[in-house]
């Protein structure tokens, strides 16, 4: 958590009430305008505020308000706080802007529609919605079903690619991978391990095999004569 003053003003009037630091001084410390400290000196602002003492809160010392007091131009420092408290985290769904929110039903049916692993609690997250919303958009119950069209929420503004893909990918954690429709390409890894070369060895031995090619063209040879004497005996 950043390390802020509590309570400017009432600090403001306890400053003006009990040191004789300069309205710029006051100003600069409880990031507040000069003007404004003048007015609260003059009793025109801050009017019912009590004054909180920022040394029994720790945020300020006597010493340092003593610097202060001697030099015009010293600036006060804040302490550092001995005790810091993380800031809460915001839960619920996401605030969507005025602008955007009559875009935020064909978000839905986009998310829906291309994305079904996502829950309602992750679709609440990415657009700023409600389940009972979600839930007449899946069913078809809501008012404007006939005219919703759907839409990327990361082209209307809703989201970044970055939350949508993480969203994805959290709820597919876990999840079965689909078996592949009709035919596809074998893995890599699988391809690799074929006997490509053997094979192709093998049938290039058997087309290039000299001594059985001769051996058919002399068999051929030898049996044309045969037959031309043959048909010289018959005439």
């Amino acid at each position: 958590m950043a390390n802020t003053l509590l309570m400017p003003k009432a600090t403001a009037v306890w400053l003006v009430d009990n040191t004789a630091l300069t309205f710029d001084q006051i100003a600069q410390f409880c990031k507040l305008h000069p003007l404004e400290v003048k007015a609260i000196a003059d009793g025109d602002a801050a009017q019912g505020i009590k004054g909180m003492d920022p040394i029994m809160t720790g945020q300020l010392t006597r010493d340092e308000i003593a610097k202060g007091e001697a030099d015009a131009d010293y600036r006060l420092k804040l302490q550092e706080p001995k005790v810091r408290v993380p800031e809460a985290k915001r839960r619920g769904p996401r605030y969507t802007p005025l602008s955007k929110r009559q875009d935020r039903p064909n978000a839905i049916l986009w998310l829906v529609r291309n994305h079904p692993e996502l829950k309602d609690a992750q679709i609440s997250r990415l657009v700023g919605t409600t389940k009972s919303t979600i839930e007449q958009i899946r069913n078809r119950t809501h008012w404007n079903s006939a005219n919703l069209v759907p839409m990327d929420p990361v082209t209307l503004g809703l989201c970044s690619q970055i939350d949508l893909d993480m969203e994805v990918q959290r709820a597919s954690r876990g999840a079965k991978p689909q078996a592949p429709v009709g035919e596809t390409l074998l893995p890599a890894a699988q391809t690799e391990r074929l006997p490509v070369e053997e094979e192709k060895a093998k049938s290039e031995d058997d087309e290039l095999d000299a001594d059985a090619v001769f051996a058919k063209l002399s068999s051929m040879k030898s049996s044309q004569p045969d037959e031309d004497e043959d048909d010289d005996d018959r005439s």
